[in-house]
C-alpha cells in the first residue's frame, strides 16, 4: 500500500502549487512542503537510524507538519506532544519513548519550553538533542541548522507500510500515560473513511483548531491535505470570533472539534450575524455532546451538516456519525463506519448498554509497553474500550458513559451521561457534569455539578421537574447539586471528572 510519505512526492509532481497548509500569513504548497519535508528528513537520517523516534511539542504551526512528514520520509516514528503538559509528563513520555529528538518552541502563551526542556534533558540518562522552532535556540539547535546541516548523500529509504509511524500517548487520568502505536496502514484506512462518510472533495478547506499532537488534529492538518487534496487552516490559540472570521475568508468548509469549539463556533457566528454558508460539515466529538447543542448548531448552520461521532486514540472515528442520516445525528453517536463494533453485557452497565469492544483496520497495533496489552483486547481482538453505550434501530450508537463512571446507588446502576443529555437542555444550565460520591447510607449518591446561566442555578428540585417532564426514573435524579464558575477539562475538551470527584471527595471529608 502506498504510504503518505508516497502520496507527498506525488503530490509534488502533479499539483505542485496546490496549497495544502495555511498559517497565518505562510501558505505552504505541495512542491514546498515536500521539498522542505525531504530536507530535513535528510538531516534527522544524518543524526539516527531509521526506526528511531522523534518528538515535536508544537503548537499548530507548519513546522510541525514539516517535522511529521519529514520524520516520515525518513522511516523514523513521530510522537506529538501536547504542548500544555510540564515537566513531568515530558520527562515521562521522552524518556519512555526513548526519543532521539524533540521540537519545542522557544516561548508559547508565556511558557519558557527552552528552559522547561533543558530541565527535563539534563535529568534523562539519554536526553534527546533539542530543537528549537521559532525565536532564540540557545544552547539548544535552532530548527534552521538542521535544514544548513543537510547532508545531501543520505539516502531517503524505502517503507514497510505496516511499520510504526506515530506514537500518541493517552492522557493516562487514571495511571501513567500509554503509548499509542499506529502504522501507515492503520492512519490511511483511517483516512480513506474519513472521504467517503464526511462528504470531503478535493479543493475542501479544514479549519484546524484542535491541538495537533491529538489524533483528531494531526490527521486534518498532516494526513488529509496530502491524501485527500484539502487545505488544512491552522490556529494556534482558539479564539472563536476570530475562527469564524478565518473560516469566511478562507471559505472553510469542514471543521471538527470537541464540544467547546462548536458552542463557541455558533456563539461567535451568531454575534457576527453569519451562518457561514461554505461550511458543509461539523464533527463533534471527543467530550460528551449534548443533543440541544447538535439541533441548534444545525438549525442556524443551515447548509452544513452537524453530527456527533464516537472514538479514541486506539480506535479513532470509532462510529462515522450520521452526515447523512440527520435525523440521528443528535441524539446518537452514529453507525459504525469500517470498525465492527460489539457490545458485551458488564456488570456495571444498565440494562439494554454493554461496553463497546471496537474493531478495525484504523486500530491501533499495540501498546509502547506490551504490559498494557494485557487487558485491552479480548478473545477475538477486539478493544476493550471502557466505555458503555446501547443500540437505537440496531445501527447507531449510544454512548452513556464509562464503565467507570457508572453510578451504583442502592443497587440500582444509574448512566451519568444520559441524564447530563436531558439537563443539558435545561433553561438555566450552561455546563453539566454528574459524578458519583461515596455516601455511607446508598453507597454512591449522585452530584451534579453545574455552570449556571445566572446566579444562583437551579437547585435539585428544579432538576427533579424537569427530568420527570422527560419521563426519567426518579432514582436517576441526582440529589445534590454544586455550582461551580466552569468545569475542568483537558486540552480535547473533554471534562475531568476524575478531577471533580477528588475536588468534591476532599470537601466531604
Amino acid at each position: 500500500m502506498p504510504t503518505l510519505a508516497d502520496s507527498l512526492v506525488e503530490a509534488a509532481r502533479l499539483t505542485p502549487k496546490r496549497v495544502v497548509l495555511v498559517d497565518g500569513d505562510i501558505h505552504l504548497d505541495c512542491e514546498t512542503l515536500h521539498a522542505q519535508a525531504r530536507a530535513l528528513a535528510k538531516a534527522l537520517l544524518s543524526r539516527m537510524p531509521t526506526g528511531s523516534v522523534v518528538s515535536f511539542m508544537l503548537p499548530n504551526w507548519h513546522e510541525a507538519a514539516v517535522v511529521y512528514l519529514a520524520a516520515t520520509m525518513a522511516g523514523i516514528a513521530v510522537n506529538p506532544i501536547l504542548p500544555s503538559l510540564r515537566d513531568r509528563e515530558l520527562s515521562f513520555i521522552l524518556d519512555d519513548v526513548d526519543s532521539r529528538m524533540v521540537f519545542v518552541p522557544s516561548e508559547f502563551r508565556q511558557h519558557d519550553y527552552r528552559a522547561m526542556v533543558a530541565r527535563v534533558t539534563a535529568e534523562l540518562d539519554c536526553p534527546p538533542e533539542v530543537v528549537v522552532v521559532r525565536g532564540d535556540a540557545g544552547d539548544h539547535t535552532a530548527y534552521s541548522a538542521l535544514f544548513e546541516q543537510t547532508q545531501n548523500t543520505t539516502e531517503i529509504p524505502s517503507l514497510d507500510s505496516a511499520a510504526v509511524r506515530m506514537i500518541l500517548y493517552t492522557s493516562g487520568t487514571t495511571g501513567r500515560p500509554k503509548g499509542v502505536l499506529h502504522s501507515h496502514d492503520s492512519i490511511h484506512a483511517l483516512i480513506c473513511q474519513l472521504r467517503d462518510h464526511w462528504l470531503i472533495d478535493p479543493g475542501d478547506k479544514f479549519l484546524v483548531p484542535s491541538p495537533i499532537a491529538h489524533i483528531g488534529g494531526s490527521i486534518y492538518a498532516f494526513e488529509c491535505p496530502v491524501l485527500l487534496g484539502t487545505t488544512a487552516v491552522l490556529m494556534d490559540r482558539w479564539d472563536p470570533d476570530e475562527a469564524v472570521a478565518i473560516m469566511a475568508s478562507q471559505r472553510c468548509t469542514h471543521m471538527a472539534g470537541a464540544t467547546p469549539f462548536l458552542e463557541g463556533l455558533l456563539a461567535a457566528a451568531e454575534r457576527a450575524d453569519t451562518r457561514l454558508p461554505d461550511l458543509k460539515v461539523f464533527i463533534c466529538g471527543g467530550a460528551s455532546v449534548s443533543p440541544p447543542l447538535i439541533r441548534r448548531a444545525a438549525a442556524y448552520f443551515d447548509h452544513a451538516v452537524v453530527t456527533r461521532v464516537y472514538g479514541s486514540t486506539e480506535v479513532p472515528v470509532t462510529t462515522v456519525g450520521s452526515p447523512t442520516d440527520p435525523d440521528y445525528a443528535a441524539d446518537t453517536d452514529g453507525r459504525p463506519g469500517i470498525a465492527t463494533i460489539k457490545l458485551v453485557a458488564n456488570d456495571a452497565a444498565p440494562p439494554g448498554s454493554g461496553e463497546i469492544h471496537a474493531r478495525g483496520p484504523q486500530m491501533l497495533v499495540g501498546y509502547r509497553n506490551p504490559d498494557d496489552e494485557r487487558d485491552a483486547f479480548d478473545d477475538e481482538g477486539y478493544f476493550r474500550t471502557g466505555d458503555l453505550a446501547q443500540w437505537v434501530d440496531d445501527d447507531y450508537l449510544v454512548v452513556t458513559g464509562r464503565a467507570k463512571d457508572i453510578i451504583i446507588r442502592s443497587g440500582e446502576n444509574i448512566a451519568p451521561k444520559e441524564i447530563e443529555d436531558i439537563l443539558a437542555g435545561h433553561p438555566d444550565i450552561v455546563e453539566i457534569s454528574i459524578v458519583g460520591l461515596p455516601d455511607a447510607r446508598t453507597g454512591e449518591r449522585a452530584c451534579a455539578v453545574i455552570v449556571p446561566k445566572a446566579s444562583p442555578g437551579p437547585g435539585v428540585d428544579s432538576l427533579r421537574d424537569f427530568l420527570a417532564d422527560y419521563g426519567v426514573a426518579k432514582f436517576k435524579v441526582p440529589e445534590q447539586v454544586v455550582i461551580w464558575d466552569s468545569l475542568p477539562k483537558n486540552d480535547a475538551g473533554k471534562v475531568l471528572k476524575h478531577q471533580i470527584r477528588a475536588t468534591l471527595t476532599k470537601v466531604d471529608e
